[in-house]
């Protein structure tokens, strides 16, 4: 843009300039990255002139809506060696785009850079990145159909080469992973076809690809497979001889482990039939996992540690902490993290229902059953009584190599049953409590997250940028949030879905401590819901009481202190209180000069305490 003395100047932040009345035209914006970058509205193309203006739409598209630097674009556009006129460029580029895009798309100037904004139109990426991974998870829970069809649709989402008209600056930057990712797409959707005994068909696609990519093992694996399967073993044998010179001669490497167990596989006569996959029944990791590393690294080495010699037990590993504390969430990423070194598999069951009651063991086993190949209804394998149940479950898994996952135990009863009986098996188990099942030194305790790893978890959730614009305001919500992961989560979560607020204006709700557990709910997820299920494995009258408690305020404090503020006896304040401790709402502190015990709340469960309506004490 030219001032009145014809000088280039940036806008303000924020600022767009008009777009053209003709771009807003009806229809639903499509941007293609997967192949020619190009623009088409409603079937028609939008016309784009030049690979500069090509670049810098592909670079405000692949930033996926976050803010993209004037020296990243400049970068993308001339590399190493800009004009000196780069900036005021980037500016005519940037304002033909929004005149051509118009309003139906956001392009607006943030900081030292461009952020595009183009969540009301569709981009062929975003579309292959999420059929991609709902095929992959369909892959892994052997759902082999919907695999095929999930991975076949992502594919479709590229028409050619990625990038195809864009400087070679960002080409070289950029295409090799879009097209590495096409590539593990493709192997997958050919793994599930061949999980699916398609190999007859597969034989001509997969002679095509490895003609086109002679170098690429994995493929010449399947290859080799399929034609095993088809009873062409000479064929297969030529092109395994075939890989191992092309190896040898180009890279001066032999072939590598998956290409070679193929090969192996065909020589000893293994059998053609699709090799059965290992189960992996386990709940998805959470979108955004930050903290918790060295919890993470303690309980892999629990899980992975060799057996030490006969008659080992099963290796354990218990996480416990307060609801909310990320007990879940941790131990999924732990065990997607471990699934490879269990060959046979990882189960999981789920030890609480909807409203945080205790499931019967029968119910949890006729699931783990059913996922474990079991036939009938689990609900009717159920019925068969627990002794019954238990006696399938170990008949199924003894010489095993599996990691049982079993999340929110509330006692030994529920665990009894379920245990791994092989040392090469592991046992994962989160629960509030501490089961006597699983032995002290390999239990996790969860304390809430330090101020660094909260606002991180933030960042991941709400987005790096606007986290870093309001230090201020930021510092204030993870200080209501008192360092819990579910109350980061649902604040993150409540930013993200509402992105042209500040953070300070929700801190500003948190700030009222009688509205701050209202405000921490968003979706499934609420604070006020997780901490009530957690009252519901209580004794009554330790749930009736601890209402009582929040008039001792924060602590630490002493048994005899809680009874004289409740006017209960010492010892039956002491009750409540251990039992509050078991069930991890209620921190147990070091004891004091006296050697009296001392007991802490979390901010946000004395906040729960101190609004729940207060029933009549047992006397």
């Amino acid at each position: 843009m030219l001032n009145s003395a014809g000088v280039a100047f940036r806008p303000a932040e924020g600022a767009a300039e008009p777009a053209d009345p003709g771009a807003d035209a009806p229809g639903t914006l499509e941007f293609r990255l997967l192949g020619p970058v190009s623009v088409s509205r409603a079937g028609a193309a939008v016309p784009l002139s030049g690979t500069k203006i090509h670049t810098v739409l592909a670079v405000l598209l692949l930033a996926r809506g976050t803010l993209v630097a004037d020296s990243r674009l400049s970068a993308a556009l001339w590399g190493d060696e800009p004009p000196l006129t780069s900036n005021a460029q980037i500016y005519t580029y940037v304002s033909r785009l929004r005149k051509m895009l118009g309003n139906r798309v956001r392009i607006f100037r943030k900081g030292p850079g461009y952020v595009l904004d183009a969540r009301e139109a569709e981009v062929d990426l975003l579309s292959f990145d999420r059929l991609d991974r709902l095929g992959r998870q369909a892959l892994e829970e052997n759902r082999y159909e919907e695999a095929g069809r999930l991975l076949g649709d992502a594919l479709d989402c590229w028409s050619g080469h990625a990038l195809e008209n864009v400087t070679e600056h960002l080409l070289r930057c950029e295409r090799p992973r879009l097209e590495y990712l096409r590539a593990q797409a493709l192997e997958r959707r050919i793994e599930a076809d061949l999980s699916l005994g398609r190999h007859r068909s597969l034989v001509p696609e997969l002679l095509s690809l490895v003609a086109r990519f002679p170098m690429d093992e994995n493929l010449r694996a399947h290859l080799i497979t399929a034609l095993h399967r088809s009873d062409r073993q000479a064929e297969a044998v030529q092109i395994y001889g075939e890989g191992r010179r092309i190896l040898d001669e180009q890279l001066g490497v032999v072939p590598g482990q998956q290409l070679s167990e193929a090969y192996l596989r065909m020589l000893r006569g293994g059998s053609a039939d699709p090799p059965r996959r290992p189960i992996r029944l386990l709940p998805a990791r959470a979108a955004a996992f930050t903290g918790r590393a060295a919890e993470a690294a303690r309980l892999r080495s629990l899980l992975l540690r060799r057996p030490s010699g006969p008659g080992t037990r099963p290796r354990t590993a218990l996480v416990t902490g307060m609801p909310g504390s990320g007990k879940t969430a941790l131990a999924a990423e732990v065990a997607h993290g471990c699934a490879e070194a269990f060959p046979d598999g990882v189960v999981h069951g789920d030890l609480q229902d909807a409203d945080g009651a205790a499931r019967p063991p029968a119910a949890v086993l006729a699931e783990i059953l059913a996922a474990l190949g079991e036939t009938g209804d689990p609900a009717q394998t159920a019925r068969h009584g627990l002794r019954e149940l238990v006696r399938r479950y170990r008949a199924r898994i003894a010489g095993s190599r599996l990691l049982v996952v079993l999340d929110d135990a509330s006692s030994d009863v529920q665990l009894t049953g379920l245990l791994p009986v092989n040392p090469d098996s592991a046992l994962l188990v989160t629960s509030r409590a501490r089961p006597a099942t699983v032995p002290a030194a390999h239990t996790m305790s969860l304390g809430p997250l330090d101020d660094e790893d909260a606002v991180a978890l933030l960042a991941e959730t709400a987005g790096a940028d606007r986290i870093r614009a309001e230090p201020a305001a930021v510092r204030d919500l993870v200080r209501y949030c008192a360092g819990l992961p579910l109350a980061l989560r649902i604040a993150g979560a409540r930013l993200a879905a509402r992105p042209n607020r500040s953070v300070a204006r929700f801190a500003a709700q948190l700030a009222d401590p009688g509205t701050r557990l209202a405000a921490l709910s968003y979706g499934n997820l609420d604070l006020t819901r997780t901490l009530g299920r957690a009252l519901t494995r209580l004794s009554p009258a330790t749930a009736t009481t601890l209402p009582w408690l929040a008039s001792v305020g924060p602590g630490p404090f002493t048994a005899h202190l809680a009874g004289e503020v409740t006017g209960l006896a010492e010892a039956d304040a002491e009750r409540a209180l251990e039992e509050l401790v078991d069930a991890s709402l209620l921190f147990a502190e070091p004891d004091g000069a006296l050697g009296e015990d001392r007991y802490r709340f979390h901010p946000l469960v004395l906040l729960y305490a101190d609004t729940t309506p207060r029933r009549e004490l047992p006397r």
